[in-house]
């Protein structure tokens, strides 16, 4: 699951990033509100965690807009405003959740999961190749009915790929929605490693290379 955490507090942004890729989801962050906007125009985003006060644009600017555009990704509002009538003003707006700062880092984390439920709940929430099932709510990976243990980027990206079963993913793409578009990876061998990782774990039929392309899990794989 691809969360953006779109939140102007370095330090807040960083714990929450942190803390929620030790739970095996893939996070981008951005700082300014138009900076967050276009990823979230642009990106595949699964769950929106959004600050209000930004520079740039305000979280309610940005909700409104994105709703607006027909996003209907899950969005979380964190705030330090937390009068009844700013929090109805926001899910006014066409947020799903609202949470007041400061917070407990595992309430953040029950709000995110409850978000995904519904979300989930849309999607097949059990994602199958041959032998090998992963379970979005458990977060657990099995093969031969044995589980399997995946790091955080190795679920994360083992989850986009089944989600894109039998599509070629391009490493960009792969980068962006797994490590948040980090441009100091798009040369290197991050990608290939978890890659390598994930055959070893999983078997290597499971993830194809296509050469001058990228990556996918075959349709008819195993």
């Amino acid at each position: 699951m691809h969360i953006l955490l779109i939140e102007d507090q370095q330090k807040l942004a960083d714990n929450i990033r942190q803390f929620l890729e030790l739970e095996h989801y893939a996070v981008t962050v951005a700082h300014d509100g138009k900076e967050g906007f276009e990823k979230a125009m642009t990106q595949e985003v699964d769950l929106l965690i959004l600050d209000v006060n930004l520079p740039g644009m305000d979280g309610y600017l940005i909700c409104t807009m994105l709703r607006q555009h027909k996003k209907n990704m899950p969005i979380l509002m964190l705030t330090a405003r937390t009068k009844q009538q700013e929090i109805v003003h926001g899910l006014d707006l066409g947020a799903d959740d609202y949470l007041g700062k400061p917070f407990d880092l595992d309430e953040l984390l029950a709000r995110v999961r409850a978000l995904l439920r519904r979300k989930t709940a849309e999607k097949q929430p059990r994602l199958t190749v041959g032998s090998i099932v992963l379970d979005t709510n458990t977060h657990e990976v099995t093969r031969e009915e044995k589980k399997v243990s995946l790091s955080p980027k190795e679920y994360a990206l083992f989850e986009f790929l089944l989600r894109n079963k039998g599509i070629v993913q391009e490493r960009p793409r792969i980068i962006e929605h797994v490590w948040g578009g980090r441009d100091d990876l798009m040369f290197s061998q991050t990608v290939d490693v978890h890659v390598a990782y994930l055959r070893r774990k999983l078997g290597k039929g499971t993830i194809e290379t296509v050469p001058g392309r990228g990556y996918l899990v075959p349709s008819d794989s195993m």
